[in-house]
């Protein structure tokens, strides 16, 4: 029988010793075994694949492992639902969001708690919420419904919903996938301040190394299944941890640096557009994409670039000024985009750029179902060619997946990233425009697409990358701009690029 611990008042231990997972013949998890100490920040590293979840999910209740156990607080808990897990004390914090879009931040927060009254007095729940958000390092709008909040929005809310609950150990599952650098060091530091005062027991899944080295004071590292090593933070070199990750040091690519002369490609002149909000309006001046240069769109999440991609897609409409290609109007429509050779990797492909349900194989014929050689309308779907395509992208982009008939929506977030990326890339590219193309994948995953996009921009393909990943935008991008309230804000070439002067304009203090 369950036994059920009040929830303490400071951090607690959790342990699993020899857990293992089966899922029919097939073993996820195999005699793995993790001691993370009360007040202690603990990182889990691994492939996807790795097991890392399937850890986690043991922990919260959502598995019942094959075998092992599981100490909480040093009592032996068996996890047989969520609500076991909350009521010892343990929160996770999900890297897809499990917010009501439809509810506003406050009401997300009030509902989460299990004492949540049917009547609900708001004069009450926002004087505790605002002393609540003045303890906290980072904000948000707490009037806004949350299908209005940018991704980092929706991310620091989920944090702040665990810490809002009081639990003592928190699983957080990528948690700074869509923060800024400044951003994630501010919400890690709070959380490490949090747990060196006694409060929190934190276990972090993260692929950034930064943050490991940065933040956390041990880590395990799983492969196939299998604790494979682990130990002290400041005793692991970023090479050892990744040989123990990936079996072998990971392979960087030299970057080769476009020396012609670019010519400009999209321009936008005179934006204007209203925001997520409908209160505010975003307008983007002058910005001039040249082929084979990757410009980077840098910023502090919801400062008007989700809505640039959305102008840039067709999917949000300007209120004022024009887009040219090649100095023709362009209003993103399906045929324009084809004859100018302009292709997209939007932010969360699964949703925005599939359609889940459909095959690979047929997510991956979008681009050519409708077309017969010679360039003409085709009338009836040819399945042969799309199986030719299908094979043809899965071996060159590395798509693990059962098969090509396999649905889109059965495979990990890299290997969508990936097939999405195969279907725009295939062709004559001359304009790729992406936001945040990494998030939430793994070392290898993220390691494939930046060298694709560096592959298609030394090709002459003119690439805007729209990121909230500061390090991925210095890594790649050529020159950078950043946004601010709506606006460009900055502009600076790599060559002089200067983390702390962009950090500045990001933050409106340019």
């Amino acid at each position: 029988m369950t036994r059920v611990l009040e929830t303490p008042a400071g951090a607690i231990s959790v342990e699993a010793l020899n857990m293992t997972m089966r899922f029919g013949d097939f073993t996820a998890l195999d005699n793995v075994s993790i001691n993370i100490p009360a007040g202690s920040f603990h990182a889990l590293l691994g492939e996807n694949g790795a097991g890392k979840s399937t850890l986690v999910k043991c922990i919260m209740g959502f598995y019942r492992a094959t075998s092992g156990e599981l100490l909480v607080a040093g009592h032996e808990a068996r996890m047989t639902d969520p609500k076991v897990a909350q009521k010892l004390g343990l929160g996770m914090v999900y890297q897809h969001f499990t917010l009501v879009p439809s509810l506003t931040a406050a009401e997300n927060l009030v509902i989460s708690r299990a004492d949540a009254p049917r009547v609900i007095n708001w004069r009450e729940e926002r004087r505790r919420l605002d002393e609540f958000m003045s303890r906290m390092p980072f904000k948000v709008p707490l009037d806004q419904p949350v299908s209005r909040l940018a991704a980092g929005e929706k991310q620091k809310l989920e944090i702040l919903k665990q810490l809002y609950l009081g639990h003592r150990f928190l699983i957080l599952d990528e948690p700074t996938s869509v923060l800024t650098p400044a951003e994630a060091d501010e919400v890690l530091g709070h959380v490490r301040a949090l747990t060196q005062a006694g409060e929190i027991t934190v276990l972090m899944i993260s692929h950034k190394f930064r943050e490991v080295t940065a933040f956390a004071d041990a880590v395990t590292v799983l492969r196939r299944g299998k604790m494979v090593g682990g130990g002290k933070v400041g005793e692991m070199s970023i090479d050892e941890m990744s040989r123990v990750m990936m079996g072998e040091a990971p392979t960087v690519t030299e970057r080769v640096r476009v020396v012609s002369d670019l010519k400009p490609v999209m321009q936008m002149h005179g934006l204007k557009a209203p925001d997520r909000s409908g209160l505010k309006t975003i307008q983007i001046d002058d910005v001039t994409l040249k082929s084979g240069e990757i410009l980077g769109i840098a910023g502090i999440s919801g400062n008007g670039q989700m809505e640039l991609m959305e102008i840039l897609t067709g999917q949000r409409h300007l209120t004022e000024g024009q887009i040219t290609v090649h100095g023709q109007p362009f209003h993103a429509t399906r045929a324009e985009a084809r004859a100018h050779k302009i292709r997209y990797l939007p932010e969360e492909p699964l949703r925005n750029a599939c359609a889940p349900r459909m095959s690979v194989a047929e997510n991956l014929a979008f681009r050519i179902f409708d077309q017969a050689p010679g360039g003409k309308t085709a009338f009836w779907k040819d399945r042969r060619a799309m199986a030719r395509n299908a094979e043809t992208l899965i071996d060159t982009f590395k798509v693990k997946t059962a098969s090509p008939a396999a649905r889109i929506a059965s495979l990990s977030g890299g290997n969508v990233q990936r097939a999405v990326l195969g279907r725009e890339l295939s062709g004559e590219v001359e304009v790729l425009i992406v936001s945040n193309p990494c998030f939430g994948l793994d070392f290898a995953a993220v390691s494939t697409i930046r060298d694709r996009l560096l592959d298609a921009r030394n090709k002459g393909a003119a690439i805007l990358l729209i990121s909230e990943d500061l390090d991925e935008i210095m890594e790649l991008s050529d020159r950078i701009l950043v946004m601010s309230e709506g606006r460009v804000s900055f502009e600076t070439p790599i060559a002089t690029a200067n983390i702390a002067e962009i950090g500045q304009h990001m933050a409106g203090h340019g």
